[in-house]
Order: structure tokens, then sequence, then C-alpha cells
């Protein structure tokens, strides 16, 4: 028989036990896995939000079960990276798919196939955050791991042509679409063909992209918007309308290409159409370039209360983006130029740039015209003959 005494030991270690088992049922890890923003109402999309939101919720718990478990910390990465592309929220997404990738390149059992793939991730996330410099150094690693991979070419291109080095981002190119002729080796061929003064056959090319996508896919339609820029940018406007309309049939809302047609509206001075249709897509995502076209309707019709409310929230978002990493170096740069008309303060910008990658097309454009602006035709000359290395025909470069 149990004592009062032995009873009373027993009931007070049992409570013990029962306030340990109690603490350590409230104590939870805390998460590493970032945020998933809620998307506006218009780029929803039905199902493929709740995809999203789905595939989230179950990468969160797999990796809260286990934080070293790789393979769900690659694929929240690349949810991420596309989110940043679907939603313009790329101060949180970018930072958040490099930490990932960090993350897993820190693991120590790490297969090769893990590393691939992590390393072009985070490859491609530097380039969108105008960080070209690293993204072909994190490229050039995940070269060494698999030669045989297509994505990795792609990075490669894209480091390639930003840092100016036109022959080689043409090898690379070659390469990518030999291994798997798709809508990203297409894309690149376009683009590299189109810089190289080959307007038709740019053409043709992103037509090929567009054709080996997926219809309403977020890559598809930005295929199809870059087709639509093409024709736009060389005059065919007719095509360009089309383009932009036809993306919008299959993947209603998309802002880039309600933004792409207020662009067409500004050009034909229908301005009070065009504002409608800024302020729909700028409801839709904070992309920084919807805000600029909006800035330049408020130029032109001289609401000066107007633009300068709007150059604020431009440089606040300016600042988010820098906040997060985003080199905006550039943007900065045009802002100075063509919105405010501070030609010194763009050179001064620019000329950072310029000091980073003195071989970019894109960046002697911006020199020339800048130093066009400040009357200096020496200045404006010599950049010109450096962007001109390519025979493009880009229109900028006719009318400078």
């Amino acid at each position: 028989m149990i004592s009062i005494k032995h009873f009373y030991v027993l009931l007070a270690l049992s409570m013990l036990g029962l306030i340990s088992c109690s603490s350590k049922s409230t104590v939870q890890t805390k998460s590493i896995v970032p945020e998933l923003l809620d998307r506006s109402e218009g780029i929803q999309l039905g199902k493929e939000w709740d995809h999203v939101q789905n595939s989230y919720m179950d990468l969160k718990t797999s990796i809260d079960q286990d934080q070293k478990n790789i393979q769900s910390l690659l694929e929240l990465t690349a949810l991420f990276i596309q989110e940043a592309r679907v939603t313009g929220e790329h101060g949180h997404y970018y930072p958040a798919a490099l930490a990932l990738s960090d993350t897993v390149l820190n693991q120590k059992h790490i297969t090769s196939d893990q590393q691939y793939t992590a390393l072009v991730q985070k490859a491609g996330v530097q380039l969108s955050l105008h960080d070209f410099a690293d993204a072909l150094i994190t490229g050039r690693k995940a070269l060494m791991l698999n030669p045989q991979n297509a994505q990795v070419y792609g990075v490669l291109v894209d480091a390639y042509v930003e840092l100016g080095q036109y022959q080689k981002a043409i090898v690379a190119a070659d390469q990518m679409i030999r291994i798997k002729p798709d809508i990203r080796s297409y894309s690149r061929v376009s683009y590299l063909r189109e810089i190289h003064g080959d307007i038709e056959g740019a053409i043709s090319a992103m037509t090929m992209a567009i054709k080996s996508g997926f219809p309403g896919y977020e890559e598809t339609a930005w295929a199809m918007l870059t087709l639509g820029e093409l024709y736009q940018r060389y005059g065919q406007f007719d095509q360009a309308k089309k383009t932009y309309e036809e993306i919008l049939n299959v993947r209603p809302d998309y802002p880039f290409a309600i933004a792409a047609l207020a662009d067409l509206k500004i050009q034909n001075g229908d301005l009070a159409s065009a504002e409608q249709d800024l302020n729909v897509a700028i409801n839709h995502i904070p992309e920084f370039g919807f805000n600029v076209q909006l800035a330049q309707i408020y130029k032109k019709q001289n609401r000066e209360a107007e633009f300068k409310f709007i150059i604020e929230e431009i440089f606040a978002m300016l600042e988010d983006d820098i906040a997060a990493g985003h080199n905006m170096t550039m943007e900065y740069a045009d802002i100075h130029l063509d919105l405010l008309d501070d030609p010194n303060q763009a050179l001064t910008l620019a000329s950072t740039e310029y000091n980073k990658r003195p071989d970019n097309i894109d960046v002697n454009m911006q020199m020339a015209r800048i130093y066009r602006a400040l009357n200096n035709t020496e200045m404006v000359q010599k950049h010109m003959a450096d962007a001109s290395i390519t025979n493009s025909k880009h229109p900028d470069l006719a009318s400078l």
C-alpha cells in the first residue's frame, strides 16, 4: 500500500511530467520559410493562385518539419522566383529566394544535381537584381557541375549580354538551343538576333518561342509581350496591338499587356485612355515602370502637383528595390534625364554603371543620350560608336 507521503511525491512527479510535456508541446521552432504574399484579385487567375497557395503550404510544412529538406527548399525557391515575376513584389521575393538558395548551398549532404539547381536559381536571382558579374561567376560554377543542361546556358547568355560579351553570348545561346529548343532558348536567340540587326529573324525566333510555350502560362505571356514590343519598336504598331490583345485573351488582366497597350495610346496622343489603363495595371502589381509611364502623361499635360507626387512614389519604389539588393542605377539615370530634365545628375548615375559595364550597348546608348542633352557632340559620337558594335537597328540609335 502506498503511503500518503509517497502518494504526494508521485502526484508531484506526475504533475511535473505533465507540465514538462505541456511546455514541450507549446514550444515551436521558428519557421525559416518566408511569407507568401497575397496576389491582387486581378492576377489570381483562379486555379493558378489556388495551386500556388497549396504548393506553398505543402512546402512550408515539409521545411518546418525538416529544415534540411533540400528538395522542398529548391521547389520553394522556384515558386518565389515565379511569384516575383507575376506579382512584381521583387523586394520581398528576390531576397527570400536568394536566402533559400544559400541555405541549400550551405547544406553538408547535398548532391551535385541539387547544388547545380541551387546555383542556377541563385544566378537567375542575381541577374534579376542586375548583379551581372556575380551572376556570371555563379553560372560558371553551375556549368562545371553540369555542362549538358540547357538552363545554365540561359544564365550565361544573359550575363554575357549584360556585360557586353556578345560573341560569348552567341556561343552559349547556340549550345543552349542545341540541347533544348524551347521557349527559353528561342527567346534568347531572338534577342541576340535583334541586337545584331536581324529584326525579321528576331521576330521569327520569338514566334517559335511562343509556339513552344504553354498557352496562358506567365512565361508564354512574357514571350508574347516581348514579341509585341519588337513589333512596336520597329514600327509595326497594328501587329503590336494585336499581340498585346491576344495576351489578354489567354491571360486576362495581365498587367504588362495592359501597360503596353497604354504605351501605344500615349504614342497616339490618347492620354486619357492610357491613364485609365495604367491605373488598372498599377492596381494589379507595384511595377515601377507603370508609374514612370503615368509620370510621362502628367508631364505632357503639365499636371505639376500629380507629377511631383508620383515622382516621390517612384523614388520610394526605387529605394525599396535598392534596399532589397536591386541595382537600379540606369533607371535612376533615365528618370533624371527624361522626367526631371537633369542630364548632369543622370550622367553622374549612368557613369557608375558605365564603369561596371563599358562594353554593353544599352549602357553606351544611355550615355550617348545624356551627352546629347549636354550638347557634347564628341562624347555622343564615342558612345554611339560603342553602342553600334553589334549593328543594332534600335530606334534610339537612329534618333541619335
